[in-house]
């Protein structure tokens, strides 16, 4: 099986595109790929499928985001739960009526192409989002969860269809099972031709005698799941974890929508996150800044020593390259990030105080190049600026 092609690179536009040149974009493949205007043709059947496939993902801001950052893996709904995503809503992208001008291009109106063309009534079942917390582990390692949701699935009296047993499901007569009718209206233009829902089966192309007594005819009740989630390790808050399939279902046993899985991650006391990288501040006593130390620090899944070399400074940064969050695309890991702040003591005792009046006696200013050519640049300025006036 030959590797999908990027679907920016498939509409011909690029990631700051907006959804008007996406869908304008889009809007030419699939005039020029249409099956209409290309009988016989594989290849330009095969690329106007291309053309639909990534035009679904990137009108879709939630699915885009999604294959932004995880590329196709972000939408396959064959990756054991579909794959990462970002923020947005659901929906169809504006199918509907970019079909309807193409097929209208083809001397049809409305959605009937060339009148003879019936509608496709889509019965996918429509999208969930709930939120789910994670601890910073959790989120950093990944984890497994089950949840419990409530969603549509199919009336188990009637199975699904919403009439009751032994009652039939007829096709409408009024459309032809069409679900759509023809309206012809006179105006001082001339006969205008217009396509409407059938307002005697609501657009469904089906009328239930008997409706279902459980369902109401609906073919459809609200059911209680537990489901299993596998967090990959390495996402981080605000990621959206999207299951294909385990949304509600659609009507007339249509096809199921997808759940989005909203994720929240707690802070952690010690590390703080940015991106794969972490930080934590490290405090240090005076005396092991000045004359150096071997300490044992934390990282997020083991402890090490790190050498704190004699003279180190306040806000000295080291870096602990690999030792940071698992990339959630797999690629390695990142750094942590460790930053010295060297305490001073609040309090003294008399004899600490004694100590350190002998140590600065004993240092003197030639111990702090710093403090002493600090003072070198006071004494210049005061020197160019000249004696003070007096007033």
């Amino acid at each position: 099986m030959s590797e999908k092609r990027d679907y920016y690179e498939v509409l011909g536009v690029n990631k700051n595109s907006s959804a008007d040149e996406i869908k304008k974009a889009y809007r030419k493949k699939a005039m020029q790929y249409h099956p209409d205007k290309n009988p016989g043709d594989n290849a330009a059947e095969e690329k106007f499928k291309e053309a639909n496939e990534a035009y679904e993902i990137l009108s879709d801001p939630e699915k885009k985001a999604g294959y932004d950052q995880f590329g196709h893996a972000g939408t396959d709904a064959s990756a054991g739960g579909g794959g990462y995503s970002y923020s947005g809503g659901g929906g169809r992208g504006g199918f509907e009526d970019i079909f309807s001008d193409i097929f209208s291009s083809f001397g049809g109106g409305g959605g009937f192409g060339g009148g003879q063309r019936t509608r496709q009534r889509s019965n996918r079942g429509s999208d969930m989002k709930i939120s789910l917390t994670l601890t910073f582990n959790e989120a950093v390692f990944g984890v497994e969860k089950k949840i419990k949701i409530k969603r549509k699935e199919e009336c188990p009296v009637c199975g699904g269809s919403g009439a009751q047993k032994g009652s039939d499901v007829k096709t409408c007569d009024q459309c032809g099972g069409a679900g759509q009718v023809y309206v012809r209206q006179q105006t001082p233009f001339g006969t205008i031709q217009q396509v409407q829902e059938c307002d005697k089966c609501h657009g469904e192309g089906t009328i239930i005698e008997r409706p279902c007594d459980k369902c109401h005819g609906t073919g459809l009740e609200n059911k209680e799941r537990t489901i299993n989630i596998k967090i990959p390790a390495g996402v981080d808050n605000g990621s959206i974890l999207p299951l294909r399939g385990e949304g509600n279902i659609g009507p007339n046993h249509g096809s199921t929508g997808d759940l989005y899985v909203y994720i929240t991650v707690r802070e952690d006391t010690i590390f703080k996150r940015n991106g794969d990288d972490v930080y934590y501040d490290l405090p240090i006593t005076y005396a092991q800044a000045a004359m150096g130390d071997n300490i044992v620090v934390p990282t997020i899944d083991t402890k090490i020593k790190l050498k704190v070399p004699e003279g180190t400074q306040n806000g000295k940064v080291f870096r602990l390259k690999g030792k940071g969050i698992p990339n959630v695309n797999g690629h390695g890991r990142g750094d942590q990030y460790i930053t010295i702040k060297v305490e001073v003591p609040r309090k003294l005792t008399h004899e600490q105080k004694q100590i350190l009046q002998q140590f600065a006696q004993v240092t003197g200013m030639d111990s702090h190049p710093e403090g002493k050519r600090f003072w070198a640049r006071v004494r210049v300025e005061e020197k160019e600026k000249g004696p003070k006036k007096s007033v």
